[in-house]
């Protein structure tokens, strides 16, 4: 019986510290994905913005399943909104790939566009 009490204590307890740091990559994933977009903003460089959709998805993902998720979860999000809008939805399909791209861990410097400047 204090087998099995113990046992269930210890899960109870990793549990909950697994939550914790599931929030912990959520939250610093969205800080990622924000840094990236107000980058795309600031850089304002024509056809630069499938890196900056790669790159705060490879930087939110890094951080572990928690930044997966938002970043997945703010993606969707941006792109329904933009179709919803009425935005090309061709141009979401290639920002969708992007974001996969950088999402599955592969480097977005492959979408990178010729003469953005270093600083991003």
């Amino acid at each position: 019986m204090k087998l099995l009490t113990g046992l269930v204590f210890c899960s109870l307890v990793l549990g909950v510290h697994s939550w914790f740091s599931f929030i912990g990559e959520a939250f610093g994933g969205a800080r990622d994905m924000w840094r990236a977009y107000s980058d795309m903003r600031e850089a304002n460089y024509i056809g630069a913005d499938k890196y900056f959709h790669a790159r705060g998805n490879y930087d939110a993902a890094q951080r572990g399943p928690g930044g997966a998720w938002v970043a997945k979860l703010i993606s969707d999000a941006r792109e329904d909104i933009q179709q919803f809008l009425g935005h090309g939805a061709e141009d979401s399909l290639a920002d969708q790939a992007a974001n996969e791209w950088g999402r599955s861990g592969k480097d977005p410097n492959h979408v990178r566009p010729d003469g953005l400047p270093e600083k991003y």
